[in-house]
């Protein structure tokens, strides 16, 4: 099974894929059913033929550029499992700065209720309910397959008694005397010009709806903006991801709609990543 499994990172290897031997090792462990101690046990043995055909199946999808989590069907965000399908973006390890934010918000602020806004698998309410047993969520997609993989990695975290899925865009959804401790969200917030020059693991393989921010990219950050603070309990906060280049437009998007103390929190590479407004 060793040669197997290096045949197939040698192949990454010329493909000039960026992780050629971890690519290869996770295909090999699905195709052949093992987990890491096994395969390293197995090192010797000849790998059965059915085994070898599925593990050429996965090489092949991954030599066309989907990435490995995608053809899984699964990815790690924050330390826990989350399933995707086609309606999910994959979990992004950015992403993870936005929890961090709103767990340190939520551990002033107990028995909050919150809302995350587009929540796509899910990964940003079950990971902070999962680290915060005190905080009850709402989360809101306008895609239904979307919201199957949201309850699936509820269900698959023990957080589903305390995650609301509700399909629908944006608001929409949500009641109007309906108040939130804190309202999160990872928006769409590429501009649709530029999508067609995105990496092809992204472009090819993540969805549209979960990509695309409208023609300058901030779209969805002023539909959030607009109605946010009607549904924020004073004092409250509202946190969202953005790309590198827009925190002071959302800033100021922010600030236009009455909120206070808006600042931009970077990333570890020291990029902009998340806008934090409060209502006081």
């Amino acid at each position: 099974m060793g040669a197997a499994w290096r045949a197939v990172r040698d192949r990454f290897r010329a493909a000039n894929l960026d992780t050629p031997e971890l690519d290869a090792r996770l295909l090999a462990l699905e195709a052949f059913g093992l987990d890491s101690l096994a395969l390293l046990g197995a090192e010797q043995q000849p790998a059965p033929p059915a085994a070898l055909e599925r593990l050429e199946s996965l090489a092949l999808r991954r030599l066309t550029g989907e990435p490995v989590a995608r053809i899984l069907g699964e990815k790690e965000f924050y330390g826990l499992p989350f399933r995707l399908n086609a309606a999910t973006l994959v979990p992004r390890p950015d992403t993870e700065l936005l929890v961090d934010l709103a767990l340190q918000w939520l551990a002033g602020h107990p028995s909050a209720r919150l809302l995350d806004l587009g929540t796509g698998s899910g990964a940003i309410p079950v990971a902070i309910l999962a680290n915060n047993p005190t905080v009850l969520a709402v989360a809101t997609d306008l895609a239904p397959l979307a919201l199957e993989a949201a309850a699936a990695n509820a269900r698959d975290n023990s957080v589903s008694g305390r995650l609301e899925l509700r399909q629908g865009s944006w608001f929409d959804p949500i009641g109007p005397d309906e108040r939130f401790d804190l309202i999160v969200s990872n928006p769409p917030y590429i501009e649709s010009a530029t999508i067609a020059g995105l990496a092809p693991d992204v472009r090819d393989f993540d969805p549209l709806l979960a990509l695309d921010g409208g023609p300058d990219g901030l779209g969805p950050y002023r539909v959030i903006a607009e109605s946010a603070g009607r549904h924020l309990r004073a004092p409250g906060a509202l946190m969202v991801e953005i790309g590198s280049g827009q925190g002071q437009a959302v800033v100021e998007l922010f600030e236009a709609k009455g909120f206070s103390k808006v600042r931009i929190e970077k990333d570890l590479a020291g990029l902009d990543r998340v806008v934090i407004a409060h209502q006081l």
